[in-house]
């Protein structure tokens, strides 16, 4: 229980001080056509890539013909597919940016009525990018991010790195060489008394936020600094100077020495590797046109079954034809995974390397087939545990598992009876200094790891203990057996009334 008049942070959540009250003393007014125009605007959002597939059909079906029944449509179908499929991401990409453009036009720092133009524009523009980063997956984690980030209208230096970071482009900064990990959030908005608040956000000059970072409206991350995995960046009561390490919610500094690598691997690659690697990433073009293509054969199988049996058959015949199509997309991540990595074992490599590279390739297969037609359909089930031990994770018998965010499965061992909650990241591997470090977690019989947490490499949790949600487990930490935790980073989990 929360009292009032107190501002309380952290996970878990204890009072840091007096509630600084409202952003102003007015009243914002409260005006139904705009929750209104809230919901008409999720459902545009929604109907985006329905746009995009439309105008992909639309220069693709005249390709087809007039075939005869089903049958005849498949390889057609099939052929205006590679057609089809990169029209329709080109389309949905540049309605994306035309919007967020548009939208951001005038898009400035303050608070502002929930109930309000500048307040649905900023809500959208963070809603449509949360929503394209799996519709545009390909995008992500590569070379082309920061150009596409400049495209959307951030300011965006040389050399920089970006993988899946979210963000309210036109109040964004981001310095010379930062790295932007996994689910960044930089800047953002906040909420509160029917307010909306944004504010100018920089990111300095070889700064690295890390995998779920936060960046708050109106902070900044100074040069060298670090801001560990599911920890917040420094406030200006924080003082934070250059060169400094944060982690936790509310941060706290940490004493980390960096690293030393060959900067022509991680900083200031040449033509040569820049070459290899836009050579490798432009084969994302692959998946990503798998996964329609699959969907294709769905539609046709089922249509071939309509016409030999009607709707009953059909409509008998669906979940069958979905479980097969499931059981191909798992087929096809799990054999790019072997053929592009092969088994992943504890190391380093620079970011500039053809591991690296090949690594998050076969990434592109499981977030763009095997999640979208298996994964997240299957989380918390023996089928989902089926797929990961065919990835290469050591998964013991009766063990939960409600997340397929295990990036280096090799290196996963849940042990008999372990729960791993939804939203978890069984986080074997680190990025800092630009140079990938994997390492194994292990969760030993019965252990639980609570919802939305975080395990780093080289950790473990003890026989029958549980680390509570929204927690980070340090890297190399190692939880005792029968014990209970909780916090970022976690400490012991004592109840009010013990």
């Amino acid at each position: 229980e929360v009292p009032a008049d107190e501002a309380w942070s952290g996970a878990p959540a204890v009072r840091v001080s007096a509630a600084r009250g409202p952003w102003s003393d007015d009243v914002p007014p409260r005006k139904p056509a705009w929750s209104v125009a809230y919901a008409a605007t999720a459902l545009a959002i929604a109907a985006l890539p329905v746009v995009a597939t439309l105008v992909g059909l639309a220069v693709a079906l005249p390709l087809v013909g007039d075939p005869h029944g089903w049958a005849g449509w498949s390889g057609r179908l099939l052929l205006a597919l590679l057609v089809a499929g990169p029209v329709a991401f080109v389309a949905l990409a540049a309605m994306i940016a035309l919007a967020v453009r548009v939208l951001q036009v005038g898009l400035e720092g303050g608070h502002h009525p929930v109930h309000g133009p500048i307040a649905w524009r900023a809500w959208t523009v963070l809603r449509i990018l949360d929503e394209a980063r799996h519709w545009l997956f390909g995008l992500y984690s590569s070379w082309l991010t920061p150009a596409w980030l400049r495209l959307l209208g951030a300011r965006i230096g040389r050399d920089v790195e970006a993988s899946t970071v979210l963000m309210i482009p036109s109040l964004v900064t981001v310095n010379d060489g930062a790295f932007l990990a996994d689910d960044t959030l930089v800047g953002g908005y906040e909420l509160g008394g029917g307010w909306l608040r944004v504010e100018r956000t920089k990111v300095g000059k070889r700064a690295f936020v890390g995998n779920s970072g936060m960046t708050a409206p109106g902070r900044k991350v100074p040069k060298h600094s670090l801001v560990a995995v599911l920890s917040a960046a420094p406030g200006r009561l924080d003082k934070p100077k250059s060169g400094q390490s944060w982690l936790g919610s509310p941060p706290v500094k940490l004493r980390r020495a960096a690293g030393e690598s060959d900067t022509s691997r991680t900083y200031t690659p040449g033509a040569r590797l820049r070459f290899a690697r836009g050579l490798v990433e432009t084969c994302r073009i692959v998946p990503t046109l798998l996964s329609p293509a699959l969907g294709v054969l769905v539609a046709v199988t089922l249509g071939a079954s309509y016409d030999a049996g009607g709707v009953l058959l059909a409509a008998l015949l669906s979940g069958v034809v979905l479980i097969a199509a499931g059981g191909v997309a798992v087929a096809i991540s799990v054999a790019a995974k072997w053929l592009l990595v092969g088994r992943f074992v504890a190391g380093e490599h620079p970011l500039w390397s053809s591991f690296v590279w090949r690594s998050e390739l076969a990434d592109t297969f499981v977030e763009t087939l095997a999640a979208p037609w298996w994964a997240r359909a299957t989380v918390g089930t023996p089928a989902m545990n089926a797929w990961l031990r065919l990835m290469g994770a050591r998964i013991g018998e009766g063990v939960w598992c409600e997340t397929y965010w295990l990036p280096e499965a090799d290196l996963v061992h849940l042990r008999d009876g372990s729960t791993v909650n939804r939203g978890c990241v069984v986080q074997t591997h680190l990025f800092h200094d630009r140079v990938l470090s994997m390492d194994t977690v292990v969760l030993r019989a019965g252990a639980t790891l609570g919802a939305n947490s975080v395990i780093l490499p080289a950790a473990q949790v003890g026989k029958h203990a549980t680390v509570g949600p929204v927690s980070l487990v340090m890297r190399g930490e190692s939880v005792p057996d029968r014990t209970r935790w909780i916090g970022n980073p976690i400490g012991p989990w004592v109840e009010d009334d013990e």
